[in-house]
């Protein structure tokens, strides 16, 4: 007879649904193993191995049984439940947005240790109480980056040639040209693409300033790319909006 093999691993809660009568199936963001799923075992009725640890955006260490398709979740121990931002209900929105698009954007099984210090950050910053659509948008450009899906932003993705103070008309998926290889497109200021490569120079939240048009440009570019990426509408995005007050661009 096989014995199961359990590892102690690091993780954010990403979502989670109950199964059953007593069971959970939860979303998990590893540091070791990148996203997967796990079923967690009589969790509802379990206070003393899973307690509050399988709320969403929670941090935990975490036991479990690892293997392809669903792992076994043994035990949970909270490492944060970023009480800040459970008491602040934009700061929710923003926290759940953040956890849907890395459980959507991610392939499973496939460590991403930079995304991982992104979410912490990003998580952090909001537990402060300091909600701003320019740290949204910040956390957003540093996952394309990591994904791969950024648009170019120093020149064009057709021909390789400087935006300048020109800058760029954006294209169908995000995708960045210059004035001489498309007609036409939604312009995107020099300012707003020169605030996207600072925000990629840094690792800390609250550092870059950015309002006005030049965010309103970068939002529209940002939504476009994600969306063109994503295999479906994200359902956070809507209580998002409703939440913060901010329709689609």
């Amino acid at each position: 007879m096989s014995v199961m093999h359990l590892e102690k691993l690091q993780a954010f809660v990403l979502s989670s649904s109950n199964y059953g009568e007593s069971d959970r199936i939860v979303s998990l963001f590893t540091l070791e193993h990148g996203r997967l799923k796990g079923f967690a075992r009589g969790a509802r009725n379990s206070r003393k191995r899973f307690g509050p640890a399988l709320e969403t955006f929670a941090r935990i260490d975490l036991q479990l049984s690892h293997k392809d398709g669903l792992s076994s979740l043994r035990s949970a121990d909270v490492i944060s439940l970023y009480s800040g931002i459970r008491g602040e209900l934009g700061a929710i929105a923003h926290g759940l947005y953040a956890c849907e698009i890395v459980e959507c954007l991610t392939p499973e099984g496939h460590p991403l240790p930079r995304l991982y210090r992104l979410l912490a950050a990003y998580l952090e910053q909001l537990d402060t109480g300091h909600v701003d659509d320019a740290d949204r948008r910040m956390f957003e450009i540093n996952l394309l980056n990591i994904l791969g899906y950024r648009p170019s932003l120093d020149g064009c993705s057709r021909c390789g040639s400087s935006f300048g103070e020109r800058g760029a008309l954006m294209q169908h998926g995000g995708e960045l040209v210059c004035h001489f290889c498309a007609p036409t497109g939604r312009l995107i200021s020099s300012t707003s693409l020169r605030h996207l490569s600072s925000c990629l120079a840094t690792s800390r939240f609250g550092q870059i300033s950015c309002d006005g048009e030049p965010l309103h440009l970068i939002g529209i570019l940002l939504d476009e790319t994600l969306s063109s990426n994503s295999a479906r509408k994200l359902k956070s995005l809507d209580f998002l909006q409703q939440t913060c007050g901010r329709g689609d661009p």
